[in-house]
């Protein structure tokens, strides 16, 4: 099975660069650059992963998780946030009000972005 990725940042460098080596990995990858289009593209081909900004325009990270988390048919997606303000967040809280799998601070790696994606979707590597 091909799982479906969607990744939606404002950063052009870091939808390019999540998305290839999603690509590489063997997944279906879809993008965005603001959450409101995240919103529309997710409605029309849910992913099982979203990988999402916190700051973006038209609609931010957590606004586009609370329309999901409200959707009876996206709710249980499951999410990373991306973030430059880490150390401004409370993980624990974000984690337990939108239901995030994982807060990850900017800079990140792509590489060890895939595998945490592996293993919360449960795909077998190597």
């Amino acid at each position: 099975m091909c799982h479906h990725v969607h990744v939606c940042d404002d950063e052009p460098h870091i939808v390019l660069a999540v998305s290839l080596k999603f690509s590489k990995a063997g997944f279906r990858v879809t993008s965005d650059n603001n959450g409101q289009s995240a919103w529309e593209s997710i409605l029309r081909d849910p992913p099982q992963l979203l990988i999402t900004d916190l700051q973006m325009p038209r609609l931010d990270g957590l606004g586009l998780i609370k329309k999901m988390r409200s959707h009876p048919d996206l709710k249980d997606i499951s999410v990373i946030l991306l973030t430059a303000k880490g150390f401004e967040l409370e993980e624990d809280e974000l984690r337990t009000e939108y239901g995030l799998q994982q807060v990850i601070c900017k800079p990140f790696s792509p590489r060890e972005l895939v595998s945490i994606a592996n293993s919360l979707l449960g795909v077998a590597v190597g």
